[in-house]
């Protein structure tokens, strides 16, 4: 099977810096479910810019199809393809109402102001948001926003879907939707997340990034604990 997407090799940094990232390999196959863990300024968010091509390797190559990204067609190709749900909202949804954020992306893909609104509608109605396409963007709660970014990028019908800490600043309400929605997807998925938990819920193979590589995880080591103490407040060693 050829993956969707592949990184051969790849290595980065930031203007000559210290490597974010030496020679790595990977591969997202068609209905995966990957997840990608680890703190805070490990790499998470530009090992996904590097899969989409808003940031190019200084060493090695990123496979769309088995075909090398080089060219501006080529990414295109790859971005009609493989959507990508950025951390912040506000960075993906610029238009005055719902509607007109969401059918953006299938109206640049060439369908026409009909197929566009249906498609439009149909991922609205995905995410649970019937009856917000006249909503004006800038006014709903970040729940709604993220929820509306995450349709944005579903009414282009992608084989695969990119989000970045798509679980960060949600209510329980939203967070228990968005893991309901993803599951119910047969797309493939790279989710990376700080939030094990919400990776666990949504994907079945799980990475983590360690000395500039990206190396897989068991499951089995994957979890959260949680427990009761009666004087909980109180600090205490666990040995």
């Amino acid at each position: 099977m050829t993956p969707i997407l592949a990184l051969k090799a790849v290595s980065f940094s930031y203007n000559g810096s210290k490597p974010v990232f030496k020679d790595i390999d990977f591969e997202l196959n068609e209905r995966e479910r990957v997840g990608l863990v680890g703190p805070n300024g490990c790499g998470k968010t530009t090992f996904l810019q590097i899969c989409v091509g808003l940031l190019r390797p200084v060493a090695g190559q990123v496979f769309f199809d088995g075909m090398s990204v080089d060219s501006e067609n080529e990414l295109l190709e790859l971005r009609r393809n493989v959507g990508f749900v950025f951390q912040n909202p506000d960075d993906q949804l610029f238009s005055p109402t719902v509607l007109e954020d969401v059918a953006f992306g299938p109206l640049n893909l060439g369908m026409d102001r009909d197929q566009a609104e249906k498609a439009a509608k149909d991922a609205l109605k995905l995410v649970g948001l019937n009856g917000f396409e006249d909503r004006i963007t800038h006014r709903l709660s970040g729940g709604e926003k993220r929820l509306v970014s995450l349709a944005t990028i579903l009414a282009m019908r992608p084989r695969a879907m990119l989000l970045d800490e798509p679980s960060t600043g949600l209510d329980p309400d939203t967070r228990k939707r968005i893991i309901t929605v993803l599951r119910n997807l047969d797309i493939a998925l790279l989710v990376v997340s700080h939030d094990w938990d919400f990776v666990v819920k949504t994907t079945s193979k799980y990475y983590t990034i360690e000395n500039c590589r990206i190396i897989k995880v068991e499951g089995s080591v994957l979890h959260q604990h949680m427990h009761y103490h009666p004087a909980g407040n109180i600090p205490h060693e666990h040995l």
